[in-house]
């Protein structure tokens, strides 16, 4: 009885939601469920085995070219730019090529990625950033939010996975109260996430190669298999906690009025469109 309660709270609140978009939002959502219809339509088809054989062999083709890590990077690099995807795929496939080993290129690329998007962002949009932060009484109220707590809760929020990577590259470069060195430093806190990337794809290359698949003994298929299931449930875990923290974080402020609480939250949602650096506003840049 309770779960189809939930279940129909959830549905109604998604289709709220949906409703409120705009046609380019609702276009956007769509054209997501189609793509992801077409890739477990793709896979099925295809079947798993032999998509993983081909990722495996692709991975062992990358590893073999000659500064084959350093162009992994300069992906990774790129899908550091909004409105971008595919970092949290990199960052296993970097673990699928290199074993263990890829964590440090996972990790320079990480710091370097995130590092280059603050300095562009904010160097390029900057006059449409006074102007956006003038205007916006939600960002006003998360920029005083973060102003007043500080480097613990610019980590909270570095750390948790909501806004996504690219988004949280280019919120933060939009909020003037937040220096280099502090993103740069708070950066360092997603490396353990990093690693559990790296260390899922490396479990997972060890499974999808047949051969190795065909010489593995059956205890050590589960073992891995547990490991794969284990490193993601721990990271949605953590990710999960570290938001609930950051949202306590922002409530928690005593100066801070329910309302401008509500401001601050919308303003974090706001992030995930790429508000105020990279959505279209008639402020000009």
């Amino acid at each position: 009885m309770f779960p189809k309660i939930h279940l129909h709270k959830f549905i109604s609140w998604a289709s709220s939601r949906y409703q409120k978009l705009s046609l380019f939002g609702k276009t956007a959502v769509c054209s997501i469920l189609l793509f992801y219809a077409c890739l477990i339509t793709f896979i099925v088809l295809v079947t798993p085995s032999r998509i993983a054989q081909f990722m495996y062999d692709l991975a062992q083709g990358i590893r073999r070219i000659p500064y084959g890590s350093l162009i992994l990077m300069a992906v990774v690099v790129l899908t550091s730019f909004p409105p971008f995807i595919g970092y949290t795929t990199l960052m296993n496939l970097c673990g699928f090529t290199y074993g263990m080993q890829g964590f440090i290129p996972a990790a320079i690329s990480t710091i370097c990625g995130s590092t280059v998007v603050f300095v562009v962002l904010r160097f390029l949009f900057s006059n449409r950033l006074r102007k956006w932060t003038a205007t916006n009484e939600k960002w006003q109220v998360l920029e005083a939010v973060i102003r007043a707590k500080g480097l613990p809760l610019i980590i909270l929020i570095r750390v948790s996975s909501f806004p996504p990577w690219v988004y949280s590259n280019s919120l933060f470069a939009s909020i003037e109260s937040v220096s280099l060195i502090q993103f740069v430093f708070a950066t360092l806190f997603v490396l353990p996430r990093v690693l559990v990337y790296v260390f899922v794809g490396s479990r997972i290359a060890t499974l999808s190669d047949g051969e190795q698949r065909g010489h593995m003994a059956t205890s050590t298929k589960i073992i891995n298999g547990l490991l794969i299931v284990g490193g993601i449930v721990t990271s949605i875990i953590a990710s999960s906690l570290v938001y609930c923290f950051m949202q306590d974080e922002i409530k928690m402020l005593h100066r801070s009025s329910p309302a401008n609480n509500e401001l601050a939250a919308e303003a974090l949602e706001d992030a995930e469109q790429g508000a105020p650096l990279l959505a279209q506003h008639p402020l000009g840049t």
